[in-house]
């Protein structure tokens, strides 16, 4: 169980950074690379369609981008990281930029039409917030959360699983829970009750949490120091944040949205990691790169390593030979 005042978000940030670094990237300990040039000359503008999960980091990471790139005009739109990518694959919006927080769902649902690489570029880990005001909050442990959940007039949130994947990952942590505390039944106790409130995208969440419309939101940790939330500590079993623990997490499965209307998509148990494309046909693909390479280099890492999102370095994609020539040095 975390206290928002018990640590500063730069502790919670680097503490985080080093468990997940360890664990998910053993070779990730190498410096990121500089971009090599830069582009004063740089104008346009730029749409970045991300998950609602890297807002705050991406609103930095812009801010710094612009000082060196001053006449680039950046959108950036949130939402669950399923509705970013139908953006641009179902409704044809013109976008530059596509961060998921699932990066499956990037070849999953843009290859090989829209896209076909990926870089991983950060992880996280699910958790379970609250307020001081949350009913309980001076009782709930790693140990005992979904107990606390079942009490008479607790309410708790997730977000849609069909359009977020912190919605379908809430799943997990449940299936995951049932099996790892040895519950039977847990996960029906949890799904679909009349305390059981649901928002498109997780962030959506926080907002009622403030008010006391909730008590619990299941969120990503980096969001908990971000809003500095309280926040339980789930076990390394259901955190989804372990790759060791990757055969365990891929008992739980959940069925999401398909590309076509009355069809599925089936996602299974994995640790969280980050995603980020280029859409093919973006008509200014050079500011595009340049960003990426922006996020990818020294100060985006550092950005997204002191809002508590781990940053993966060297970056990781499926196909280095599929990558802008630019954006190679950044990948192992």
């Amino acid at each position: 169980m975390k206290r928002k005042n018990s640590v500063s978000l730069k502790i919670v940030s680097l503490f985080l950074g080093l468990i997940f670094l360890v664990s998910l990237f053993a070779a990730c300990g190498e410096s990121a690379t500089e971009p090599t040039t830069t582009e004063p000359e740089l104008s346009g503008t730029l749409q970045i369609f991300h998950a609602g999960s890297l807002t705050v980091p991406l609103a930095q990471i812009n801010e710094e981008f612009n000082k060196l790139y001053p006449d680039v005009e950046i959108l950036s739109e949130a939402a669950g990281s399923a509705t970013t990518i139908r953006k641009v694959t179902e409704l044809g919006k013109e976008c530059g930029v596509v961060a998921s927080a699932d990066y499956a769902l990037i070849p999953e649902l843009m290859f090989p039409e829209y896209a076909d690489w990926y870089i991983i570029f950060a992880t996280n880990q699910m958790c379970l917030t609250y307020t001081d005001d949350s009913q309980f909050a001076d009782e709930i442990t790693s140990d005992n959360w979904y107990e606390i959940l079942q009490r008479d007039g607790v309410t708790y949130g997730r977000s849609d699983p069909d359009q977020d994947p912190c919605g379908y990952r809430t799943l997990m942590v449940w299936q995951l829970a049932e099996i790892h505390y040895g519950v039977p039944g847990l996960y029906d106790s949890l799904y679909g009750v009349a305390d059981d409130m649901m928002r498109p995208k997780s962030v959506d969440l926080i907002a009622l949490l403030e008010s006391g419309d909730l008590d619990y939101a299941f969120e990503y940790t980096s969001v908990a120091a971000q809003h500095n939330l309280n926040y339980v500590e789930l076990p390394p079993e259901i955190n989804l944040a372990d790759a060791t623990l990757k055969d365990f997490y891929a008992q739980a499965v959940v069925e999401i949205a398909g590309t076509e209307p009355g069809t599925t998509i089936t996602v299974t148990g994995a640790p969280v990691v980050y995603g980020v494309t280029i859409p093919k046909d973006f008509p200014r693909m050079d500011i595009a790169i340049t960003w990426v390479k922006f996020l990818l280099g020294t100060e985006g890492v550092a950005i997204m390593a002191a809002n508590g999102q781990p940053p993966v370095v060297p970056a990781q994609t499926n196909d280095v030979n599929l990558l802008p020539e630019a954006l190679r040095e950044y990948v192992e």
